[in-house]
């Protein structure tokens, strides 16, 4: 007959058993059900903006397959911080969802204390869109190919302004990023986001932008600046007769990416979830359609993917980031 010491053991590794498997059940019970309610997909950014602007194209999309509608929720500000911190903070079901970007690569090394840890706290769900950047001059400045504005920056060192969207933007690193490859000196003149800049590109008060192509296009069509280089590795179907900077640059690369990510801990059965609708999204060819009206190319990716696309690109800036000295304004 069992002892009272060896009842009493199996009855624990039972319970615990048991214990344990709860959160497993209750995840499967969740993922399975989900979405129960209206999701809340954040952006870093004003309305109007090419985040906003995709996360308006996807929650749709979302929402007829999925049942429950997928709301747009904008918190900008400090580079997609904001919004950030308050996807962690929120609980990790699914229904609380981050548009992430290029700048939260970026922003990992840019800033030396944040309140969450990016790699740690979100969990990539899937990929959105990749967006080219258009190397683009005002027409007053004389070079009309790369290496001609090569030879025109190296003859007037420092005199030569190079816009941004702001400290630490994906449009400031592509530009140091170039300027560390090809030996010039441009002066980063940094604003309040691309529309800003854009103006002053047109007025002349600056003379070069790395700009977004989504920004760019219909300006670069009406002649109004002119573009001398994609930053993308391959050349833009919206804008093909424009080289890559690295068809003269040897290496050279550079994209602003979107995506969506979750609350870490979030069920896998969510994220497969997710997943699997947004990429069924990114290959309808009206979605593409238009995705490729705003000169971007959709990412569909795994989750792991994704993951392996977030680490590469933080590991990549976060050399720019340091060689260059950039600090948040």
């Amino acid at each position: 007959m069992p002892s009272t010491t060896n009842l009493t053991r199996r009855r624990f590794l039972h319970l615990a058993g048991g214990a344990a498997a709860v959160p497993l059940l209750s995840a499967r019970a969740l993922a399975q059900g989900y979405p129960t309610r209206p999701v809340r997909v954040v952006v870093g950014y004003p309305a109007g903006g090419s985040n906003d602007t995709l996360a308006r194209m996807i929650g749709p999309w979302l929402s007829d397959r999925l049942g429950h509608p997928f709301i747009v929720e904008n918190r900008p500000g400090a580079g997609n911080n904001i919004a950030t911190e308050a996807v962690v903070r929120a609980s990790a079901d699914g229904h609380t969802l981050l548009v992430v970007d290029a700048a939260n690569a970026i922003n990992t090394t840019l800033y030396d204390k944040l309140n969450f840890n990016f790699a740690r706290d979100i969990a990539p769900v899937a990929g959105l869109m990749d967006i080219p950047l258009v190397l683009s001059v005002n027409p007053s400045i004389p070079a009309r190919t790369i290496p001609e504005f090569i030879s025109y920056a190296r003859a007037n060192p420092a005199k030569v302004s190079m816009a941004s969207a702001g400290h630490g933007h994906p449009s400031h690193v592509s530009g140091e990023l170039f300027k560390s490859m090809t030996g010039v000196d441009l002066v980063h003149v940094p604003y309040r986001g691309g529309a800003p800049a854009v103006t002053d590109l047109l007025g002349g008060h600056v003379d070069v932008f790395f700009g977004l192509l989504s920004t760019m296009i219909e300006h670069v069509r009406a002649g109004k600046v002119r573009a001398l280089a994609v930053t993308s590795a391959a050349r833009s179907e919206a804008l093909p007769d424009v080289p890559t900077v690295g068809e003269f640059v040897q290496g050279y690369e550079a994209t602003s990416w979107l995506g969506i990510g979750a609350p870490s801990h979030t069920p896998a059965e969510i994220i497969d979830t997710l997943n699997r609708e947004v990429n069924a999204g990114l290959a309808d060819p009206g979605m593409r359609s238009r995705f490729a009206g705003i000169g971007g190319t959709p990412l569909a990716l795994s989750p792991a993917d994704f993951s392996k696309l977030i680490l590469h690109e933080t590991e990549k800036w976060g050399r720019v980031v340091r060689a260059a000295n950039i600090k948040p304004a």
